[in-house]
């Protein structure tokens, strides 16, 4: 044989190589995937939209991200393992997410130490990082990991990859827009289905799954997108497609808050509404924490008759408008409210023997039952935990993680809005200024909404909330500010 004949073959398999290895692999495909078949095993046949994925992940990870935030609307529980149900297909993707961007962090070392440094940021980090001591001495171990474990999957894509990704700002739309249009494509399902049992109340609770639980996940939903989606109505006048969507967003969201007879919803939108009021004429982050302070003070020392006047009204939940507005105060009839205010005071019996610590993250709904009382349970009342756990987002880590968690979670709270309306008002860009401010807004009525629901703990409302909230840590980072001589002095409100 000549020595030409040596170098043929590697000079054909560099230029055929990869086509060979292609054939010979689905080949291999092709014959397993029949073999499985046979035996009746399809799951198989994702191999190659998997392999797909995992390609999208590796080479533009910015691509899955918000391919994740599109299709969690649509997402649904499934029960992959015994005793454990994920929700499909966006928590394997959020997982494999984690992994590959940690792996990616690691290797590179390109994570910006500016976010590392940002007050939110740290304030996260003390929160997962007590969460995870706490599950060190729950009392049922297990569970807590595993809720500790889930948390992390909902936090790094959405608050520690998004903080890195919304360097470019247009991201921040970019995200807002696929989770928007998951959202109002569900929406206009379940209007449908709600306009065909208009006169049954249970009914219309549930015409959003199986997408969303019941209505206050889906009314929660709804109302943390809304201030978004008003200032994309306002920021794009001049793109006639952009504004077209806008308008039809605006809309569909409105539409779907009305149906969505989510009391928590309407209140949180209010109050966003009021605070728009206040930040607007100028009124000062200090001069707020008074108002609230008074607020609760004032409960507090009025609750005798707060709490009388509430028990004389008996006016149930219905799809009268006025009448549903109404039932927000009754804690007499309300088989909600009641239900409501019985996990709350589970809550606080449980938390009473583990005031520091906690009985563990995601440990109260397997707990709390021995801790009702009789002549607080309402018709709904359960001994399984199967409809849902504390019914707070401020109540809920007390009780699993002690004071320290319910002060870290209030910490989280109040340095985003806080940062959120400094930007508004320190933003050298108009336009900064007002996503930053409709962005806000957004997160606020989600922190309304926590004093009487938590959903945190799921796909739905994470992906938008901590999506939001590295949003505002990324815009604060990342934007030019004024001069400090033009913050102080006579300025103008950017118009959001």
């Amino acid at each position: 044989m000549s020595p030409s004949s040596h170098n043929e073959t590697p000079s054909w398999m560099r230029r055929h190589g990869t086509m060979l290895l292609t054939i010979v692999l689905s080949l291999l495909f092709l014959v397993a995937n029949s073999l499985c078949l046979v035996h009746d095993n399809y799951y198989i046949s994702y191999l190659p939209l998997a392999i797909l994925a995992m390609l999208f992940f590796v080479v533009r990870i910015e691509y899955m991200f918000l391919a994740t935030a599109l299709l969690t609307p649509f997402a649904i529980n499934v029960a992959v393992f015994p005793e454990m149900e994920l929700s499909m297909p966006v928590e394997p993707m959020m997982i494999v997410f984690t992994v590959l961007f940690l792996f990616r962090i690691l290797l590179t070392r390109s994570y910006d130490r500016q976010l590392l440094r940002h007050p939110v940021m740290i304030a996260v980090i003390a929160q997962l990082t007590w969460m995870g001591i706490t599950s060190c001495t729950s009392e049922m171990p297990l569970v807590s990991f595993k809720y500790t474990t889930a948390r992390l999957w909902f936090v790094i894509p959405f608050f520690f990859a998004a903080a890195h990704l919304f360097r470019n700002p247009s991201r921040i739309g970019h995200f807002f827009w696929c989770y928007a249009i998951g959202l109002v494509t569900v929406i206009l399902i379940a209007t449908i289905k709600t306009l065909s049992n208009f006169s049954d109340l249970q009914t219309m609770h549930h015409v959003m799954s199986p997408f969303y639980n019941d209505h206050t996940a889906y009314g929660c939903a709804i109302a943390i997108m809304l201030p978004v989606a008003v200032y994309m109505l306002i920021a794009t006048r001049s793109n006639r497609l952009l504004r077209l969507m806008s308008v039809a967003a605006v809309a569909l969201l409105i539409v779907g808050l009305f149906f969505s007879y989510c009391r928590a919803a309407w209140v949180s939108v209010a109050a966003a509404i009021g605070m728009y009021i206040l930040i607007r004429m100028g009124m000062k982050l200090k001069w707020m924490a008074l108002l609230a302070a008074i607020a609760v003070g004032l409960f507090f020392t009025y609750q005798g008759d707060i709490l009388y006047r509430m028990g004389k009204n008996h006016q149930d939940s219905s799809y009268d408008i006025a009448d549903q507005v109404k039932s927000i105060s009754n804690i007499a009839t309300d088989a909600s409210n009641l239900e409501r205010l019985n996990r709350w005071a589970s809550a606080f019996r449980l938390w009473s023997e583990h005031p520091v610590m906690g009985s563990g993250p995601g440990t109260y709904q397997f707990l709390y039952a021995s801790y009702q009382r009789s002549y607080q349970l309402s018709t709904i009342s359960t001994n399984a935990g199967n409809l849902g756990n504390a019914h707070s987002e401020y109540i809920g880590p007390l009780t699993e993680q002690g004071v320290v968690g319910a002060f870290l979670v209030m910490t989280v709270f109040v340095l985003t809005f806080a940062t959120g309306v400094r930007i508004y008002r320190t933003a050298n860009e108009r336009h900064t200024a007002a996503m930053a401010l409709a962005i806000t807004l957004s997160l606020l009525t989600y922190y309304v909404h926590g004093f009487f629901n938590n959903f945190l703990d799921t796909d739905k409302l994470s992906v938008p909330f901590w999506g939001f909230t590295a949003a505002i840590v990324a815009l604060d980072v990342y934007s030019t500010k004024k001069p400090t001589a033009d913050v102080k002095g006579p300025t103008q409100s950017p118009q959001p």
